[in-house]
């Protein structure tokens, strides 16, 4: 099979090759570098079976050939960490949705699957954890920027079934719940990767609001297996699936667990939200993935925890040259 992956030069992407290579198949990745980077597959340049093209996928023309030669496509470029959403809404919202449609008209015309990539942002609000992919959404008011980037994958979302109810067009939805893993950056606000880039550094490990809020943390690893099962699996078209991991951490905790794993003497400070995003910002106490929908079709389940996951992130900076 030859895959074309869209977004492919950043940190899942290039993961999401590796397996697939790794697998037998043809990899083709489009990037355009705004948040992705060479460094991620530069490894992968020589593999005979890998290709590159550094473009927008707004640029229609190139993205339609590419189509052409794909058997599949996975749809992960978009505008991602929400320090560039409180940034960035404008790209945010065109980059997301716009993207979004250009793809899956140009994967309709040769009716070729598409995986579209969403988020666990969508749940919004809602305090009905875990959250299941049938439970209902809630946003937040339209004032308050957060939401614009929930709100652009939500309607991606719905354009993506819209496509498979109305044209029969195979697509699949995933919301992934935070992921993290060797090469994931923290310069969009991504939390893992910048504690440990702090503890190592021994700068103050910065905690957003009063640290309260929980979150579940997934290993790449477990999510590209997660990836590749749903795509090549006929009976999730149409659908929406959870990946993520049920094991929740307080933020406040995470920085605590870096901060042994790092060794470091860093202080764990909080930052209040209004200082660290835009007044009036709000977050999520909570946001916890009910995966049994995935489990029961693929028998998928997690199998990297915390720990692990930190380590592994640790190791990477450390390669990096990083104290």
């Amino acid at each position: 099979m030859r895959y074309l992956i869209t977004g492919g030069a950043g940190f899942i992407g290039s993961h999401l090759s590796e397996e697939l290579l790794r697998q037998g198949h043809g990899v083709t990745v489009i990037d355009d570098l705004s948040t992705g980077a060479m460094s991620n597959i530069a490894h992968l340049k020589t593999h005979r079976d890998f290709a590159y093209v550094i473009e927008s996928i707004e640029d229609t023309r190139t993205l339609a050939e590419l189509v052409d030669e794909a058997d599949c496509i996975y749809h992960l470029a978009a505008a991602v960490g929400v320090k560039l959403i409180v940034e960035s809404p404008v790209r945010t919202i065109e980059c997301n949705v716009h993207g979004t449609e250009v793809v899956l008209r140009a994967a309709a015309k040769k009716h070729k699957p598409v995986l579209v990539a969403s988020t666990s942002e969508v749940y919004g609000k809602s305090d009905a954890i875990p959250f299941r992919e049938d439970g209902d959404l809630v946003m937040g008011a339209t004032t308050k920027g957060r939401w614009s980037y929930a709100c652009s994958k939500a309607i991606d979302e719905f354009l993506s079934l819209a496509y498979y109810k109305e044209r029969k067009q195979p697509t699949v939805v995933v919301r992934l719940f935070n992921t993290v893993g060797p090469r994931q950056t923290g310069r969009y606000g991504m939390v893992v990767p910048t504690f440990v880039r702090q503890a190592l550094h021994g700068e103050p490990i910065t905690v957003y609001g009063d640290g309260t809020q929980r979150r579940s943390f997934t290993h790449v690893q477990d999510v590209v297996r997660g990836l590749c099962g749903l795509l090549q699996t006929e009976a999730a078209y149409g659908q929406v699936f959870n990946i993520g991991n049920n094991e929740e951490c307080s933020i406040l905790d995470l920085a605590r667990r870096v901060k042994e794993a790092t060794g470091s003497s860093s202080p764990i400070e909080l930052v209040p939200y209004e200082k660290a995003y835009e007044p009036g910002f709000e977050d999520m106490p909570r946001r916890v993935p009910d995966t049994g929908k995935i489990q029961a079709l693929l028998g998928w389940q997690p199998t990297i925890g915390l720990d692990r996951i930190i380590r592994d992130v640790v190791a990477f900076e450390r390669e990096q040259g990083r104290p």
